[in-house]
């Protein structure tokens, strides 16, 4: 822990000016730049909007028990508050994981704190989920109003960077090691998308079994933690259960991310 902190004393500058950089690279060369940022996650919520509400005829709303009381949302709302930090989870898996394999150059020609390689990538997938956020609350301002639980947004969404954060400590490394596990984690996003409650309400499952294993799943947390700041007002620790779990898994990620990181760092320049 004191070496990825020591790795970043100093450097907090460049962090914020290589995220930056690498919001750049990412749309060099197009037309609209970053503003494919915003439409292709809008195709794809769209897709997806029309698969489920048009084309498998699924009625146009989804119901949820709040209090004991049914509230239907609009489905297209429904997936908008999902797909939003879906949008970040997603990217920051994949790209957390390919961080230090892509910014070799870092790692090899030059001394750089390879600790930092992994914070200045995720935090260019902030700055895109902060932007998205923002549009998403103005839409839900407009067709639903906001309530002030709306605020525990502050909350979630520096754990969520933190998790991921901590989770590439672990990946980013094991993917410079290995292409093949690399290949193995992008196999696998499309089931996690699907085993996540992005675009269904994971607490309506019939069985009750399923629903708690459910609770194992950060990603479904993090999705049902902004529905419920956004969507049904409520505290996104009314589940104890729910929170103690992934609080558990939290601790669990930073603990494993110093062990790999700790483990493999030395190693990584002679692998690249």
């Amino acid at each position: 822990m004191f070496q990825i902190f020591s790795e970043h004393k100093g450097f907090l500058g460049q962090i914020i000016m290589l995220a930056k950089n690498e919001l750049v690279k990412t749309y060099k060369g197009s037309v609209i730049g970053p503003l494919w940022a915003v439409v292709k996650p809008s195709f794809t919520l769209f897709v997806y909007w029309f698969a489920f509400a048009l084309g498998f005829k699924k009625a146009g709303h989804v119901d949820v028990d709040i209090n004991g009381v049914t509230v239907a949302f609009d489905r297209f709302m429904f997936m908008l508050v999902g797909f939003v930090p879906w949008f970040f989870m997603n990217d920051s898996i994949i790209f957390g994981m390919k961080s230090i394999r892509t910014n070799r150059h870092f790692v090899t020609k030059i001394s750089f704190p390879v600790s930092t390689i992994m914070s200045y990538t995720i935090l260019s997938k902030l700055y895109v989920h902060v932007l998205l956020c923002a549009i998403m609350l103005i839409i839900v301002t407009i067709v639903l109003g906001l309530s002030l639980y709306a605020l525990q947004i502050l909350l979630i969404m520096p754990l969520m960077f933190f998790f991921f954060l901590f989770l590439s400590w672990s990946t980013a490394p094991m993917g410079a090691f290995s292409a093949d596990f690399e290949n193995m984690v992008m196999s696998v996003m499309s089931g996690i998308f699907w085993l996540s409650g992005i675009i269904y309400n994971s607490y309506d499952m019939e069985s009750a079994t399923l629903r708690h294993v459910m609770y194992l799943n950060p990603i479904n947390f993090f999705a049902n933690a902004y529905r419920k700041a956004v969507l049904y007002n409520q505290f996104i620790w009314n589940r104890p259960a729910e929170m103690v779990i992934f609080f558990a898994e939290f601790v669990l990620v930073f603990v494993l991310g110093l062990f790999n990181y700790n483990r493999l760092r030395k190693k990584i320049p002679d692998v690249l």
